[in-house]
């Protein structure tokens, strides 16, 4: 695998205070990209993975392979870019949990309604039009409560600090790749007095185990998300082949990060030696971001949680240490919510997040579901496998594009 290290560019994480300023060569940016969207190298590798996959049948199994691709991203680059109208025979691409504003349960979309009737909300695109029980943060705003779209936290700070005399609450949703600014701004004792915090962030490492120790089914290989292993770093993932015996790369998000990966996920599967490759070594080390790290686990506690129609997973939610209980919205608003309901009867979205269906088995797919009339999760944002299928799911050949 050594022919395609020399494509490897390194990005440096350099300040945390405010979140992620990266450090980038824009030039060498730029030849990277045309690198992991070439498509001859694409083709080379591809008929890599149907020579190992004949060698695989011939000497290891002849059962067919099922590959997780955990991360949204990676699922988008899986189907816009056509790639598994490339994999041979009897080998199979399945979508993970890695979209969370998918995995975001019903009664704290709820919570985030109620209190957007008593302040005002503040929360990501992705979030505003994902229906809660009954209706969404976009219906709660046309039936009059407050609720305003931001791109990233420090302009949520921005908000709140340019009207003092009114209340904000952040509804602080996603992975461990959002969490850290957040966790910065908490510690560093830099959020305005009239901001809360409504914390529903999901841990990515714990659902992986989840879903292994369920033995729902016999994953094969699994690609790893490549952002929160920015953060997290790669060794967070060495439980999986060392015990669950499952090969694991971890990956970028271009067309050949991915090809790379199921290559090399197929390799370990003949050669009987899983194994923890990180792919992303562009970007991910060992260790992660050991600053990002420290935010966290300063401003947050990991504790059982719910993720939307899975169940609780342990110790796989963070809400806020009780050392910043004064801005931890559930306590200021007393919000209770007696009764939610994650999934609709006869909506698939639990068992596509779990990579047990696909988008198209779901009978609302594409009919009563769309991303502008939504009946689950997963057919909103950007990172969830129906929303993906349905603007993109038709791509049947490879779309690697070069830049002049």
């Amino acid at each position: 695998m050594s022919n395609y290290k020399s494509i490897f560019i390194t990005l440096t994480p350099t300040n945390w205070s405010l979140g992620v300023n990266m450090s980038i060569d824009w030039t060498k940016m730029r030849r990277t990209l045309q690198a992991y969207r070439n498509r001859e190298l694409v083709k080379t590798y591809v008929e890599k993975i149907h020579q190992m996959k004949r060698k695989i049948e011939a000497e290891v199994t002849s059962e067919p392979l099922k590959i997780m691709n955990f991360c949204g991203t990676h699922e988008f680059t899986v189907t816009y870019y056509g790639l598994r109208s490339l994999m041979p025979d009897g080998v199979e691409l399945v979508a993970g949990p890695g979209c969370p504003v998918c995995v975001t349960p019903a009664r704290e979309i709820d919570e985030a309604i109620e209190i957007s009737y008593l302040a005002a909300v503040i929360t990501y695109g992705d979030m505003y039009k994902v229906p809660g029980t009954k209706i969404s943060l976009a219906e709660a705003k046309a039936a009059g409560g407050k609720v305003h779209v931001v791109y990233g936290f420090r302009d949520a700070v921005e908000l709140a600090s340019s009207q003092p005399d009114k209340d904000f609450v952040f509804f602080a949703v996603g992975f461990e790749t959002t969490a850290p600014s957040v966790a910065s701004y908490i510690v560093e004792n830099k959020i305005p007095k009239n901001l809360y915090l409504l914390a529903s962030y999901r841990i990515t490492v714990p659902i992986m185990r989840y879903i292994l120790e369920s033995k729902m089914h016999k994953l094969h290989g699994i690609i790893a998300p490549g952002h929160v292993s920015t953060i997290v770093g790669a060794s967070s993932w060495r439980f999986v082949p060392e015990e669950f015996n499952v090969p694991l790369v971890v990956a970028g998000f271009e067309p050949l990060d991915v090809i790379i990966a199921i290559y090399e996920i197929m390799q370990q599967i003949y050669e009987r030696k899983p194994r923890l490759v990180n792919e992303y070594s562009r970007v991910v080390t060992w260790h992660g971001n050991l600053k990002a790290k420290s935010y966290i686990s300063k401003a947050f506690d990991a504790v059982d949680g719910s993720w939307r129609g899975i169940g609780i997973v342990p110790q796989s939610v963070w809400r806020l240490n009780k050392e910043y209980s004064e801005i931890d919205a559930r306590k200021k608003y007393g919000v209770n919510i007696e009764h939610a309901v994650d999934i609709k009867p006869g909506c698939k979205c639990a068992e596509v997040t779990l990579g047990l269906a696909k988008p198209t088995d779901c009978k609302y797919f594409g009919k009563a579901c769309t991303p502008e009339h939504p009946i689950g999760p997963c057919m909103v944002s950007s990172e969830g496998a129906c929303s993906i299928w349905f603007k993109y799911g038709g791509y049947e050949s490879i779309k690697a594009r070069s830049y002049s």
